[in-house]
């Protein structure tokens, strides 16, 4: 089975690909974890993306592609994989379409995590951390004992600059530009599957493994 994860920053899609990858034994890949172990390691294909990196540029698709290919013909993938946060353009897409059409593979499943804007700026507006010891929490759903106040080292929580409002309404304003079309795109290919997810997240889970079963 061959996965790809679709939903806005702060849908739950992670958490979900985290719950897959335990329930199929398939692995959760991340291109922000490729880039890093690719860098760490000081591979060819490392060192490229670190170029493109330290002059402040995007790593180009077609390099972005190679290095999830590299990681995807390691053994732990042979039955399968989960994509999460790539493609996030089309252009992205159809590049590994087309690499993976090569290899006569197409990927299975396209699962949409969907959750209304609104939302997710209240979920992520209500997330809290501890600057000392990196512990989350959250005002409604997972408040610490004492408010404002980290359960762990009796650290002041903050909000980071992430789930700030301001910041939550740019990031959802570029994930519908760019990266909504996708929804589209995958329901063409006859592999997309929507899953309500502002319902409780075992719930979430339990529909997409009645997709997957």
């Amino acid at each position: 089975m061959k996965i790809v994860m679709l939903g806005a920053p702060g849908a739950g899609k992670g958490t979900q690909a985290d719950k897959i990858a335990e329930k199929y034994a398939l692995p959760h890949i991340s291109t922000g974890d490729i880039f890093r172990k690719n860098i760490k390691e000081g591979t060819e294909l490392g060192k490229e993306a670190k170029s493109y990196m330290d002059a402040g540029k995007l790593v180009p698709d077609e390099l972005t592609v190679r290095l999830l290919l590299d990681r995807v013909a390691n053994d732990d993938c042979r039955n399968g994989y989960i994509l999460d946060g790539f493609p996030r353009t089309i252009p992205q897409a159809d590049a590994l379409d087309a690499e993976l059409t090569k290899l006569g593979e197409k990927i299975d499943y396209a699962i949409n995590v969907d959750v209304p804007d609104e939302n997710i700026i209240g979920r992520m507006s209500g997330r809290r951390a501890c600057p000392k010891c990196g512990a989350t929490y959250h005002i409604r759903h997972l408040a610490p004992k004492k408010e404002g106040i980290c359960d762990s080292c009796g650290t002041e929580l903050v909000i980071r600059d992430d789930d700030k409002p301001e910041t939550v309404k740019n990031r959802l304003a570029v994930y519908h530009e760019q990266t909504q079309p996708l929804i589209e795109y995958f329901e063409k290919k006859g592999v997309l599957h929507t899953v309500d997810g502002t319902i409780d997240a075992t719930d979430v889970f339990k529909a997409i493994e009645s997709i997957l079963n």
